[in-house]
């Protein structure tokens, strides 16, 4: 791997109740061979990547291959800095037989549409209550 292109614990989305919010607040973008849903988050926070892949997919080995795919992907082109916010990347039956380059390329499009999305409207603030003032 190559230094500054690591995938970290904190850049990921692990907990359900982060992807189901994800999915209740969120926006979506469609592309060819997913479906990326995105919400944003505070300034100064990091992009957090998600993956979820049904077993309508196909079976766990074809599953993990479309995983394993999509992590490089996103690794490759993560942008360093600039986006705040969740992905939540869920791939169709099409990605099976999708090139990488093609790949590639809808997940580089994805975080460019998200950043400009995400330039237009400001951030969601999440908070457990609403402000008392």
């Amino acid at each position: 791997m190559k230094a500054g292109r690591k995938n970290p614990r904190s850049g990921r989305l692990l907990r359900h109740a982060d992807f189901e919010r994800v999915y209740k607040q969120g926006r979506r973008h469609f592309s060819t061979h997913m479906t990326v849903f995105y919400l944003g988050r505070a300034e100064g926070e990091e992009l957090r990547v998600g993956f979820t892949v049904g077993r309508v997919l196909g079976g766990a080995v074809e599953r993990n291959r479309m995983k394993r795919r999509l992590r490089e992907s996103v690794r490759l082109t993560r942008p360093a800095t600039g986006i705040a916010a969740d992905v939540v990347i869920n791939p169709k039956k099409s990605l099976r037989a999708a090139e990488f380059s093609d790949l590639m390329t809808e997940v580089s499009r994805a975080f460019e549409v998200i950043a400009q999305k995400l330039a237009e409207r400001p951030a969601v603030k999440h908070t457990s209550r609403p402000d008392r003032t």
